[in-house]
């Protein structure tokens, strides 16, 4: 067991411990003199103290509409993300051709393995001004070419929309999994009862796959100080006009970074860190007091 686990120790060692090394630029005013190392320990501390990098964030004039965008969408995701896809993983549950499954699963997992700038492309043969699928449409109707890149009134809904898209595959795989080990005899017991499939559904399904609806709704949880990056600057095309509901803690640390400004974008990213840590934790415990069986710590 301890030769089995050793890939996995040496790989978290390499990748998440020992970066966190790092953490110590979000306190310094830190600047490239020779190698990383160096450069980290000869950087002064930020405003003497270390604080001046977390006082320069909260100081940043738009960031409190930031931290409402990135946690007002999560709050969205959260919630389209445990209802649709257990929802679908019902529904594929109860196809009788298993081919036809695989074939509905395969294509319904297919965007999660598209990057963020191949799914921006797509987007944009969709929404271009000129030769947009959608503006055509609209066109050949007698109606008048939407400049969808500077109308910020539509883009929740188009995010929101592509965020299920790309993650339903993904999400339903877990749930359709957990429903497919699921004991027969329970269902067979059901049909000899009487039961219908929304009762077998309400009344088995649901509650058997309920520890695992409740390990993903704490997971996404502790995300929900972070964002997608790709869905929220390459989607959009980062269209100025779209500043206001497409800015998002992740692009904030991305525009941080292209100004230089490497200890505010770590700041801001060690407060991503320990406000998903916290968040965590107090899912955790909130699902340990109401159902100790199916919380994950």
């Amino acid at each position: 067991m301890t030769l089995l686990a050793a890939p996995t120790t040496i790989w978290y060692i390499l990748f998440s411990f020992l970066p966190m090394f790092g953490v110590i630029i979000a306190f310094k005013d830190f600047r490239v003199r020779g190698s990383f190392i160096s450069s980290v320990f000869s950087s002064p501390w930020a405003g003497g103290t270390g604080l001046k990098n977390f006082q320069a964030m909260f100081s940043f004039s738009d960031i409190w509409m930031t931290i409402r965008n990135t946690i007002g969408y999560n709050l969205v995701f959260i919630l389209l993300n445990m209802v649709v896809p257990v929802a679908l993983a019902l529904m594929m549950g109860q196809l009788y051709s298993k081919r036809l499954g695989k074939v509905y699963q395969s294509a319904i997992f297919f965007p999660y393995f598209l990057s963020w700038v191949v799914v921006s492309a797509l987007v944009m043969g969709f929404l271009s001004y000129d030769k947009g699928y959608v503006n055509s449409v609209i066109a050949s109707m007698g109606g008048e070419r939407v400049q969808w890149y500077m109308q910020p009134q539509y883009w929740p809904l188009f995010l929101t929309f592509m965020n299920i898209w790309k993650g339903l595959g993904y999400n339903m795989v877990i749930y359709l999994a957990t429903i497919t080990n699921l004991d027969s005899t329970y269902y067979e017991a059901a049909l000899i009862d009487g039961a219908s499939k929304w009762q077998q559904t309400r009344y088995i399904t649901l509650p058997l796959i309920r520890t695992t609806i409740i390990i993903m709704l704490i997971m996404a949880v502790g995300r929900i100080f972070s964002t997608d990056f790709g869905l929220f600057y390459q989607v959009p095309q980062n269209s100025s006009s779209l500043y206001n509901v497409t800015t998002t803690i992740d692009v904030y640390v991305f525009t941080m970074m292209k100004k230089g400004s490497t200890g505010m974008a770590s700041a801001a990213a060690l407060v991503q860190s320990v406000v998903g840590c916290i968040m965590v934790l107090a899912a955790n415990g909130v699902v340990r007091k109401i159902d100790p069986d199916s919380a994950m710590i």
